[in-house]
């Protein structure tokens, strides 16, 4: 296979950037600056009000006791990437989307106070921190706790993300916040759906889907497992999340895209390739003179062999038959009974076998020699003298050597006409194979055609066979109710009485040549098999047009186009080839699960479905309102096509009439911090936050009503 359309090399892991020196605190000590600090659960975003943008670091740390100093490091963000040790201890604040892990999420704070040059003993800064919609208490008296009595900061407050995203991109600085919407927050572990009225969000009617970036690119990874099993190279989970970053795609209508790839060349037009590393095996490369010489090598070390393996049978024969003759000339020097013992212990039962066997190893020998000095094996014909002698004439022990004499012609007589047949079947063969070679030679394209007619004949039956072997093992189909009425006709044969055959009687099986029609069955499959080899190498030799991928075991091996184009093989040893993923109905799946969750296995509500219900609960005007500006925010909002799929998702749901917009974020990753910080210039920030006094008196779980936390009133 050499299609290399587009094919895509994995990129590298990029190396950690060089950890930026901490900012000068000058400009922002004793100001009381607001911190902006968006507790994403991948990445963490941080900086004062006053910045232009935040500074940010993935969201995981990892506790790490260096080898060579023996010292403990806390690292974070890129840093534990450096130490592949680290990986192993990494540690996030979240789990799934709920914050539970204080321990991190307070070496995060500290990397990010300590980049952001504050010197002072406490964080004398306002802070407004992100949340997710509908946090658990716990959470929050964990970050308030942390807070208040690790870095005594004056106050703080909390806010949605994807709710300040929207007053982002919603806002006019010269007016108050009172824009309608319909926000759609993608985030890591879910997905999220608020409806906003008058600048508050109904977080009465919101809505979370157990369904995230995670969760997507986990789904990826388990597709290509599924589909690689035997992959060479373990696939991560960050590569399947880059592979859904910039190849998946979310399809406008999912049935109507699968009902166009059942054709093959639409779905090879759609995939896209991803090249693993490979390494080439290094192979030595020989001239043809010297394969020549390494095989005349072989072929003299093969001959050296066999003459060193008759130049040992031969000496063991001549050994053996000296030890015989010696033995049997050592007769007349022991007694009777010492002799038969001695027989007996060398496996003769007396000596008329002990002379037989001198006799076969002289007869060996002597074929031997004459072979070595003519090149062929003679036959010589026995002698059988007693066979026309009559009995009457014989004494007892003329009567055994006659006995063994007949014995002995009856054998050489079958071997002989075994001979004579295996003679005649070879010129019959031979007569067979000129007359079809004059025939080819006369007329090639007439003997090809006969030749791939007996073909496809073998090839037919053959397969006729295996249909049926599939149809037995099916109780009802029609071939396993013929197999069971045989069988029960056998079982009522008549020719043994229902009394003798319960009482044990004689078995007559075998006894009707029809009962022996299975094994004559068997014995014809590998007849034709080994008839259809031989018709097959007969057409590859002699005819051109001919080739491999017309054999049985080629036709037999192919797969379905679909399925070769759902997954293109490569041939036996193409390193290139099998480090290479295809991916063509997964760059559609992967999205589509957010719409139909059950298709990954997560039994939740898709996300038309989920809106859908939202809106079901609000006015038509209310509702109108909202769908004319549906706002997208989230790293997953990027990935391309969710504005169609949306478009075509709501249209069936509401009235014709009825305009639908959809916007995405204008910096959907940066975008809710960047609210954030537009919202803490204003003079409503500090009404809302919780003082430290507010937090001593009324706990940690404390928050203030307003339009954009997790308890607005609305």
């Amino acid at each position: 296979m050499d299609d290399t359309n587009n094919i895509t090399i994995l990129p590298t892991a990029p190396a950690p950037s060089i950890p930026l020196f901490p900012q000068s605190y000058d400009d922002h000590r004793s100001e009381r600056t607001p911190l902006i600090i968006d507790n994403g659960s991948t990445t963490l975003r941080w900086g004062f009000s006053t910045s232009q943008t935040p500074q940010t670091g993935p969201n995981v740390i990892a506790k790490y006791k260096e080898r060579k100093n023996n010292k403990p490091l806390l690292l974070f963000g890129e840093a534990v990437d450096v130490e592949s040790g680290a990986k192993g201890q990494a540690r996030t604040p979240w789990e799934g989307d709920v914050l539970l892990n204080s321990d991190a999420l307070e070496n995060a704070l500290d990397h990010a106070f300590i980049q952001l040059g504050i010197d002072t003993p406490t964080v004398d800064h306002p802070i407004l921190m992100s949340e997710r919609l509908c946090t658990p208490l716990h959470s929050r008296v964990l970050t308030s706790e942390l807070l208040f009595e690790q870095y005594s900061v004056p106050s703080t407050a909390y806010c949605v993300d994807s709710i300040m995203s929207f007053y982002k991109n919603s806002h006019s600085s010269d007016a108050s916040f009172t824009s309608d919407g319909l926000v759609l927050s993608f985030n890591t572990a879910s997905t999220s759906i608020i409806p906003m009225l008058n600048g508050r969000g109904i977080l009465s009617h919101a809505k979370r889907i157990p369904w995230g970036g995670h969760q997507s690119s986990e789904y990826l990874l388990k597709l290509i497992q599924l589909k690689y099993a035997n992959f060479p190279t373990r696939v991560t989970t960050q590569q399947s999340s880059w592979m859904l970053q910039n190849f998946c795609e979310y399809a406008t209508d999912y049935s109507g895209l699968l009902k166009t790839l059942k054709d093959p060349l639409k779905l090879r037009s759609c995939e896209r390739i991803i090249q693993f590393p490979f390494t080439l095996p290094v192979l030595e490369e020989k001239t043809e003179e010297e394969l020549a010489k390494i095989a005349e090598k072989r072929r003299e070390q093969g001959r050296k062999l066999q003459e060193m393996a008759a130049k040992t049978r031969m000496e063991k024969a001549k050994n053996d038959l000296q030890y015989l003759i010696n033995l049997r000339e050592n007769k007349g020097q022991e007694g009777k009974r010492d002799w038969i013992n001695q027989l007996q212990t060398e496996g003769f039962d007396d000596d008329d076998a002990l002379d037989e066997t001198i006799k076969k190893l002289e007869m060996d020998l002597k074929k031997t020699r004459k072979k070595e000095a003519e090149g062929e094996d003679p036959v010589d014909e026995p002698a059988f003298p007693l066979v026309d002698v009559p009995d009457e004439t014989l004494d007892e022990d003329g009567l055994k050597e006659k006995k063994k004499q007949k014995l002995m012609k009856a054998g050489f007589e079958a071997r002989a006409r075994a001979r004579r047949e295996k003679e005649k079947e070879r010129e019959e063969k031979e007569r067979e194979e000129k007359k079809e070679e004059e025939e080819r030679e006369n007329d090639l394209g007439g003997w090809a055609q006969k030749k791939r007619q007996e073909q496809e004949m073998l090839m037919t039956r053959i397969k006729d066979r295996a249909r049926r072997k599939a149809a037995l093992s099916d109780r009802k189909s029609a071939a396993a109710q013929a197999r069971m009425k045989s069988i029960a006709n056998l079982a009522a044969d008549d020719r043994i009485s229902k009394k003798k055959r319960k009482g044990g009687g004689e078995d007559m099986f075998g006894a009707d040549d029809a009962d022996w029609a299975i094994y004559r069955k068997i014995a014809n499959e590998e007849e034709d098999l080994v008839q259809l080899q031989i018709v097959e190498q007969k057409l590859l030799t002699h005819d051109p047009t001919f080739t491999t991928q017309e054999t049985h075991a080629s036709i037999a091996s192919q797969r379905s186009a679909l399925i070769s184009a759902f997954r293109p093989s490569y041939e036996e040893g193409d390193v290139e080839g099998s480090t290479r993923i295809h991916l063509n109905i997964e760059r559609w799946r992967v999205c589509e699960a957010l719409f139909s969750p059950a298709m990954a296995g997560v039994d939740s509500a898709g996300l038309g479905e989920v809106i859908q219900h939202i809106l079901s609960r609000f006015p038509d005007v209310d509702k109108g309102q909202m769908v004319k500006n549906v706002f997208l925010t989230g790293s997953p909002a990027q990935i391309p096509g969710l504005i169609p799929r949306l478009h075509a998702t709501l249209r069936p749901i509401l009235p014709p009439e009825m305009p639908i917009g959809i916007m995405l974020a204008a910096e959907p990753v940066l975008d809710a911090w960047k609210g954030m910080s537009v919202f803490s210039a204003t003079e409503e920030f500090a009404n809302i936050s919780i003082s430290k006094a507010e937090y001593e008196e009324q706990g940690g779980e404390r928050i203030k009503r307003w339009w954009g936390g997790n308890w607005n009133g609305a």
